[in-house]
């Protein structure tokens, strides 16, 4: 039997990309589908776009409660097997379901499928589209420690393994996604990975929830990353390369801390590297700044940084 897939788009104030959401919704090759779009309270033109599109979505309107509200009441009225969620500034490719299912034979023994997204950042009116990083070849909680599980739109839900999870955390202020992948992944749900990009992930505006405020992001994902680690090390999940991946997630983490707090990021690289959770690698520790570091210690060497970044 073909499943039936909904797809779910919440929408605040998106006036600007909504119609290519929606239509990428409607465009599916899959046929056996649904639109359901929630408005969680807009104040533009966007419930008016979205009226114009009739009968072919299905239209809820809320108070504006937040996007994992408006998810998981789109989690309650879908008729579909499976659930796409699709946030209104994003879009999908016209065979990102079709293909995600096709992959999976679709979706044996899985519970999410899910596959790298397509990246687009602009700026200065240039598009940069680049595939996102995933690795296959990791497990599962490697992939989630380095945050390559994709963004909401290039996963699809089982909607029973969702409901059965308790849906989205309605209080979760950012880092959404991987909060739920958090508790899917402990509460043993199937993964299987697709490996064809379907979904577009726009990064558009500093000004979206997980970009405004890095300090939140920062403490968000270092709870999230804490409370992974105990939780591993209970049922002894934990190895060294899930610590490498964490340490150098934290390391980063202070380097961006530093960019509006310097002070606070010397204390969070302090506590971090007690905790064994610091380890320098990668793009955000050259040879030049590793030297810095070893000689002006943290605050120094990101004063040097900074400097030179001017």
């Amino acid at each position: 039997m073909t499943p039936l897939v909904t797809i779910g788009i919440p929408m605040y104030n998106c006036a600007r990309w909504l119609q290519a959401a929606i239509g990428s919704a409607l465009g599916q090759t899959w046929e056996f589908r649904e639109v359901i779009v929630v408005d969680d309270g807009s104040t533009d033109s966007s419930l008016l776009l979205a009226s114009a599109y009739g009968d072919r979505i299905t239209l809820l309107r809320t108070a504006h409660r937040g996007a994992n509200f408006a998810r998981n009441l789109i989690l309650k009225e879908a008729a579909g097997e499976w659930i796409q969620f699709l946030d209104a500034d994003d879009y999908l490719l016209p065979s990102k379901i079709a293909t995600q299912l096709e992959e999976t034979e679709q979706g044996k023994d899985a519970d999410v499928i899910y596959s790298p997204v397509w990246v687009e950042e602009t700026k200065a009116d240039t598009i940069r589209r680049t595939a996102s990083e995933l690795n296959p070849k990791r497990d599962l909680f490697q992939q989630w420690l380095s945050w390559e599980l994709p963004q909401t739109g290039g996963a699809l839900w089982r909607k029973e393994a969702l409901a059965d999870l308790g849906g989205w955390r309605n209080d979760q202020p950012c880092c959404q996604e991987h909060e739920l992948y958090d508790r899917a992944l402990r509460a043993g749900l199937r993964f299987r990975f697709a490996p064809t990009p379907g979904a577009g992930y726009r990064i558009w505006s500093d000004d979206t929830l997980c970009r405004k405020d890095p300090r939140m992001v920062v403490r968000e994902k270092t709870k999230l990353i804490d409370g992974m680690r105990q939780w591993m090390e209970a049922k002894k999940l934990w190895k060294p390369e899930h610590q490498a991946i964490a340490s150098l997630a934290c390391f980063e983490m202070a380097r961006t801390l530093a960019r509006v707090d310097r002070s606070e990021a010397a204390r969070y690289y302090r506590d971090r590297k007690a905790r064994g959770l610091i380890r320098l690698s990668g793009p955000a520790a050259p040879l030049s700044y590793r030297t810095a570091l070893q000689v002006l210690g943290f605050s120094g060497a990101e004063i040097l940084a900074r400097m030179l970044r001017r």
